[in-house]
């Protein structure tokens, strides 16, 4: 088969063909195709695109989305631990106390002081217990700051007293050293006879006892700004004294389904085909870092899109179909009644490739996805998740993100981001002008090319860890390729 052929057997199975009934010209189901893509005739797209959009390379409608996300950074807000979950830090985290903030006991056992053996001593009178020749006595302090119990000194327990040299005091893990202490004897290598304690070796100066400020100084800086607040981030915010932490608030986020064709539930029928994108590129988005406002479904109606547009108060619109230029594809036609400023317009990429990103005049971005699902996660995964990660990053970029030097994988990143890379386990035909994004599973060292990777296919990237980034012209078994790691793998 030659090239051309190949190209143009590509296309058809990425949406374009038109013939009814099998694909939509944005590559949507739904039997409106317009025929061959009229944007493969020149450089800006159907009808022309506004202000120097173009049909772009893959990196660099990647680079586009980062620049876009960038010039609308978020702003930061303080919101309680509860809520800070899947958020990102707006500065760097930074100690406000030490690490223990006190001397702390590492094990239960004994605060012993000097070389031992140890008369143990009640920690409440610091009197030796005459009945058992043990510390058997209350908890707490020698001037009744804490709490008399029969365990020693415990967790919580203030201002121990001091502990004279030659003698031993019971005491729980995590609680406060007395002062005088030398080490701490754990419970197993200890034991009380004719009224000493005795150890079968002695510890070591400062054994088992946490210094104060071990893990960190009052001050220090714990994690970058940026940091994606996990739940051990949260653990360690609230041990180093914070009730709230500054977070870039979460861009806002619309999703619109478009396509009169689609059904919201039951099974397909009467030409009609169940809309897979409304349940999932919300969720998609918030895994990007996005709070999603709404997921509305407008049909194939041009003035709710208007209006919806129009009066959105989202910082973005991801709209399903509808991108490229059949009878009732009208995202295009809204943008220019708007007065909306395309950015991208056209990726050479497949699946995907009538996706979109313009910038609306209330400065909110539209990232327009092609209507079939794998076609809608390459659009997700070229132009919103740059522009979300952009937009969310604690501290400005360098530099905006540079056009990727010639070749689309010159260098070791794409869209102004490294990507990780991987050994391909098996050949991927590529297109011979087009990046393709193929979904892939980590086996051992390498990934493996899935099967059902059509542009209307789920079962592919429901199995997936990530898309691999596939050049022009293919990839041997072997071969590296960069990844597109999916939010939840």
């Amino acid at each position: 088969m030659s090239g051309d052929e190949l190209a143009d057997a590509l296309a058809l199975a990425d949406g374009r063909g038109g013939t009814r009934g099998t694909a939509h010209g944005d590559g949507r189901p739904g039997g409106r195709g317009p025929g061959p893509d009229p944007r493969e005739s020149g450089p800006h797209g159907p009808q022309g695109s506004r202000d120097g959009a173009r049909h772009r390379d893959w990196p660099a409608a990647r680079a586009a989305a980062a620049r876009a996300g960038a010039g609308r950074r978020s702003e930061s807000t303080a919101v309680p631990l509860e809520e800070a979950l899947g958020h990102r830090l707006a500065a760097p985290l930074t100690a406000l106390t030490d690490l223990p903030a006190f001397d702390t006991s590492a094990m239960d056992g004994w605060a012993v002081s000097g070389p031992g053996p140890w008369e143990p001593l009640d920690p409440e009178d610091g009197t030796q217990d005459g009945a058992s020749g043990t510390q058997d006595g209350a908890s707490g302090t020698a001037n009744g700051t804490a709490p008399g119990t029969r365990h020693g000194i415990l967790a919580g327990d203030d201002r121990p007293a001091p502990l004279p040299d030659g003698h031993a005091v019971r005491i729980a893990t995590g609680a406060r050293i007395p002062p005088g202490t030398t080490a701490v004897l754990r419970s197993e290598y200890g034991e009380v006879r004719d009224r000493r304690l005795r150890a079968n070796a002695a510890p070591q100066h400062g054994a088992d006892i946490r210094p104060r400020g071990q893990e960190c100084r009052a001050g220090d800086h714990l994690l970058p700004g940026g940091t994606p607040v996990t739940p051990a981030v949260l653990g360690l915010a609230a041990a180093a004294g914070w009730d709230e932490l500054p977070v870039v608030r979460r861009p806002r986020a619309e999703v619109l389904v478009l396509g009169d064709e689609l059904l919201a539930s039951g099974l397909p029928s009467g030409g009609r085909v169940r809309d897979a994108l409304g349940p999932m590129v919300g969720p998609w988005l918030t895994a990007l870092g996005a709070e999603v406002t709404a997921t509305r479904r407008l049909g194939d109606d041009a003035g709710a899109l208007y209006a919806a547009l129009e009066e959105t108060t989202a910082d973005l619109v991801v709209t399903t179909g509808g991108t490229a230029s059949g009878p009732v594809d009208h995202v295009h036609p809204a943008l220019r009644r708007l007065g909306a400023e395309l950015l991208v317009d056209g990726v050479r990429v497949r699946p995907g490739h009538p996706m979109l990103l313009a910038r609306l005049p209330s400065g909110a971005h539209l990232a327009g996805l092609p209507g079939n699902p794998l076609a809608a996660v390459s659009g997700l995964l070229t132009l919103a998740e740059p522009l979300l990660r952009a937009a969310t990053a604690a501290e400005p970029p360098a530099g905006s993100p540079a056009e990727p030097p010639a070749g689309p994988f010159a260098g070791s990143s794409a869209g102004g981001d490294a990507l990780p890379t991987a050994v391909l386990l098996g050949e991927v035909q590529g297109h011979p002008r087009d990046t393709r994004l193929v979904p892939v599973v980590q086996d051992g060292g390498g990934v493996r090319p899935l099967r059902f990777s059509g542009p209307a296919m789920l079962r592919g990237i429901a199995a997936a860890t990530a898309l691999a980034v596939v050049p022009p012209g293919g990839a041997a078994t072997g071969a590296g390729v960069h990844l597109l790691r999916l939010p939840w793998a």
